[in-house]
């Protein structure tokens, strides 16, 4: 069985476990359309009898409209009976046969992802049996009410998280009224009032031909490809694709939000609308972040914050780009009477670090490290799906892993301050802190902070 699951950079995690060195550093990647409008991108993996597949649609918690939590709810009861099977059914048959079904849920979009031997009977009953799940989900009361009460559980634990209370806050902060805002798990008031007729019109309007993405990596021919990708979405309907998401407007001013939280460490959380998928300063941006604070230990702000002034144990940033733009982010945790000291350090960082951009050798480095760790990241089927999965979903270019390291090499110092100059800015940041007491507050009779 499957569960759901929430924020990306949350999605682009693997899902499935890997499997090392089954297809060449830059793998050749084929793509068409099934007969009823699914784009499929396909890489040819011989050698060990596996198969990799994961549709991916148009359907996350920016479709929600005024139901949150719906798209995620629709994801989590897939599953949970299909066709003519309960869920104990589905469950047995994947587990005859060794086969895995997985799924999550993003902001963008939802996906739904099975593992299987190419060998038979196992590939014809795990083929037949995704097909099903996908197209045919019956959303039984028992199985609804079932999830909907670990999911209202999950939420009041949520509760109790300063960083994910921040997190949402901060989403909000920075989105406002765009669908960007709400959290893909929704809230406790929407989940309690779903009905089984809202994910039975979610599932009929979003899980269509028009609006799927397959990507496939296994022990195939483009033959055999062609023909399971047939197989999997022929119970979809042909359908619609989605109407484009509205785009995210910039921030007009710098915001701070302090939360009382009864907690030792305060989280201290900042960011702005930061860049899409296939934006044009998509490398600058990525190499800049990873000098700034995308690269651990060795990062500008970890230097600065952590090494320097023992202000807190981690410090980090990082782009999320998504179909609109997403967010860029920053973040720490530190003692309750450091905090303000912390969030003016993080500040006056990236701000110097606009000014000036990184350094020659700082510059050099992260090439290094990126270009680097880059064929790890593609060593394996698993993480292949990922890449041609977003590849699909976000109409990138088929050469796009070929052409990564080439791209990344040919980033100079002033295209990075250029970027970061135009892009980021931290005046209109919108800062979100939570904690600033170690003693219970009274809200917390009910649950909230």
């Amino acid at each position: 069985m499957f569960a759901d699951r929430f924020l990306s950079p949350i999605w682009l995690a693997a899902l499935l476990l890997p499997v090392a060195g089954l297809v060449q550093a830059t793998p050749e990647i084929q793509t068409w359309r099934t007969t009823n409008g699914a784009r499929v991108l396909f890489v040819a993996a011989p050698g060990i009898p596996m198969l990799d597949v994961k549709l991916v649609f148009a359907a996350g918690s920016a479709r929600d409209g005024e139901r949150p939590g719906l798209a995620s709810m629709t994801a989590a009861l897939l599953d949970e009976g299909a066709g003519d099977w309960d869920a104990d059914a589905l469950a047995d048959r994947l587990d005859d046969v060794g086969a895995i079904l997985s799924a999550e849920v993003d902001r963008d979009m939802a996906a739904v992802a099975l593992r299987s031997l190419t060998r038979q009977p196992a590939l014809d009953t795990a083929v037949e049996t995704f097909a099903t799940v996908l197209a045919r989900p019956t959303f039984a009361p028992d199985a609804l009410e079932r999830v909907r009460r670990n999911r209202l559980i999950a939420l009041r634990q949520e509760e109790e998280s300063p960083r994910t209370v921040g997190q949402k806050a901060l989403y909000r902060a920075i989105f406002g009224d765009h669908p960007y805002a709400g959290d893909p798990s929704g809230t406790p008031e929407a989940i309690a009032a779903l009905a089984r007729e809202d994910l039975l019109a979610f599932h009929a309007r979003y899980f269509v031909g028009a609006n799927a993405v397959v990507a496939m990596v296994g022990d195939l021919d483009r033959a055999g490809a062609e023909a399971l990708a047939e197989r999997i979405t022929v119970g979809l309907p042909a359908g619609a694709p989605p109407s484009a998401l509205p785009a995210v407007p910039d921030l007009a001013s710098g915001t701070l939000e302090s939360i009382r939280f009864p907690s030792s460490q305060t989280t201290v959380l900042a960011g702005q609308p930061g860049m899409r998928r296939g934006d044009p300063d998509y490398f600058p941006l990525h190499v800049g972040n990873h000098i700034l604070g995308g690269s651990g230990l060795v990062s500008i702000l970890m230097d600065e914050i952590r090494e320097k002034r023992g202000l807190s144990y981690s410090t980090y940033s990082y782009f999320l780009p998504l179909a609109q733009p997403g967010p860029f982010l920053m973040g720490l945790q530190t003692r309750n009477d450091q905090a303000d000291q912390a969030r003016a350090v993080l500040l006056d960082t990236l701000k110097r670090f606009i000014a000036n951009g990184p350094t020659e050798q700082e510059l050099t480095s992260a090439k290094k490290n990126i270009t680097g760790g880059f064929p790890l990241k593609i060593a394996s089927n698993g993480n292949i799906l990922q890449y041609l999965a977003v590849i699909g979903f976000h109409g990138l270019p088929l050469d796009y892993l070929d052409r990564f390291n080439d791209r990344i090499e040919s980033v100079t110092a002033e295209e990075i301050r250029d970027a970061f100059a135009r892009r980021v800015h931290p005046e209109r940041l919108a800062i979100v802190t939570v904690g600033g007491t170690a003693e219970p507050l009274v809200s917390q009779a009910n649950g909230a902070p």
